[in-house]
């Protein structure tokens, strides 16, 4: 087995295109290392993996110890980065039905990142009558979504608990000095993380806002932070091959990415992902649209557009070398199914199969194809893909010629939502946006 994620691209370039895109990805890469480009001020997780020490994890691990011991579930509160990262890694890592199961300690739930109603009903509902406690996560404490959440399980749990139980089980991971959470957790009494002032929540994933919910869920996070580690120290080769090829395929005209896989574990890694790239590089009016599909599953739904559509796009496929467990297809004396042809064989070997069809078809089609080997799924190669993907971002980033690193855009829907709420401060907002809409 390889002893890391390997990076595979092929594409048609004539060899003065293949040299620009070279040149720029290592101009982009000594931009993003010397940290003289736009957003230096977020490049706290460049050298992040090796700055985390043993003393860090051990304070992650004892809070995580508490959270197992007290409590039946775990609330993780936070959207975004605060939240993607955190279930990425731990539903790539879970047993696929673990919700359904008992033991192995709490169950590592999420709110926080959506405002339905109906959903915040259901896990209160959940929740009610068993013992838990809530990571919450936020720099500033009042982010519309978590803090909602937060206000109605901080009462919730205080009501059934009583505020001695809720003081040693809630964590709070936000600001180091500032902000409504931080004078809170103070006021309170709550155990504290701190997010860096300097990473940016969709690169956070290694901070305390991911260790330590994947560690409550009984995850090695020293074993996911050594996997990054060693992608910092020696990973320029795939990161610079990725970049390079995303880049070449944007300037042939191809505007979609889209992230396959063929394990069903990885559909949050891929969410994960999409946020990664999509904030990180959608502006201007420019960006690679990140998409994702779960095959073979989708290839029942999504399948006829990637092969026959609109030829704007390309694959990515996240491929897993080793699974954890072997499943043989048995032989049926009737054959009614006709699969007597693949008795002997493991599932997995199977599906590998279709991935190789797959990718040949959507070749053939006209889709451009990546391919991104991960030897297994374990905290090690997890660890190496989430630092692998973080630094291709931050090249392939400057070579489009934008700051990866902050998201302005984000901030449209919030003004509006906050004119509509008539939250104070907004009245000349809420004017308008009345009068706009009345016309």
């Amino acid at each position: 087995m390889n002893d890391k994620i390997q990076v595979i691209s092929k594409y048609a370039l004539q060899e003065q295109e293949m040299q620009a895109l070279n040149d720029a990805a290592m101009a982009a890469k000594q931009v993003l290392e010397s940290g003289s480009g736009a957003g230096n001020d977020f490049l706290g997780w460049l050298h992040l993996p090796s700055s985390i020490t043993g003393q860090d994890m051990e304070a992650m691990e004892k809070s995580a110890a508490i959270l197992r011991g007290h409590c039946e579930y775990v609330i993780c509160i936070g959207i975004g980065g605060s939240y993607l990262g955190a279930k990425a890694v731990i539903d790539a890592l879970s047993d696929h039905f673990a919700a359904y199961k008992t033991g192995n300690g709490p169950k590592v739930l999420f709110a926080g990142s959506n405002i339905g109603e109906d959903y915040l009903y259901d896990l209160m509902d959940l929740v009610r009558g068993h013992k838990f406690g809530i990571i919450v996560i936020s720099k500033s404490g009042t982010t519309t979504e978590p803090a909602i959440a937060f206000r109605l399980f901080k009462e919730m749990l205080e009501k059934q608990e009583g505020k001695e139980f809720a003081k040693h089980n809630i964590i709070a991971i936000t600001d180091a000095r500032r902000g409504a959470l931080r004078g809170l957790a103070t006021q309170e009494g709550y155990a504290t993380y701190v997010i860096p002032d300097n990473v940016g929540g969709r690169f956070s994933v290694l901070t305390p806002v991911g260790l330590l919910p994947i560690a409550v869920a009984g995850f090695d996070i020293r074993a996911l932070v050594a996997g990054a580690v060693e992608m910092e120290k020696d990973g320029d080769e795939q990161v610079l091959g990725y970049a390079i090829a995303r880049n070449a395929l944007y300037q042939q005209g191809k505007k979609i990415e889209i992230l396959a896989n063929f394990t069903p574990r990885l559909h949050f890694l891929a969410e994960w992902w999409k946020q990664l790239y999509g904030e990180s590089e959608g502006k201007g009016h420019k960006g690679i649209f990140p998409a994702s599909v779960d095959f073979t599953t989708d290839l029942h739904s999504m399948g006829q557009m990637i092969q026959d559509g609109e030829r704007t796009i390309f694959e990515t496929v996240l491929s897993v070398g080793d699974q954890q467990h072997e499943v043989i297809i048995p032989t049926d004396e009737e054959d009614l199914d006709g699969l007597n042809y693949i008795a002997g064989k493991n599932v997995d070997y199977v599906n590998k199969m279709a991935e190789l069809g797959t990718r040949l078809a959507h070749v053939d089609g006209g889709v451009p194809n990546l391919l991104i080997t991960i030897p297994a799924v374990t905290e090690r190669f997890i660890g190496q893909l989430i630092y692998f993907f973080e630094k291709a971002c931050g090249v392939s980033g400057y070579m489009l010629g934008v700051n990866p690193f902050d998201q302005p855009g984000v901030e449209a829907y919030k003004k509006n939502m906050f004119a509509l709420l008539e939250k104070p401060g907004y009245e000349e907002a809420s004017k308008a946006i009345r009068e706009k809409l009345n016309n």
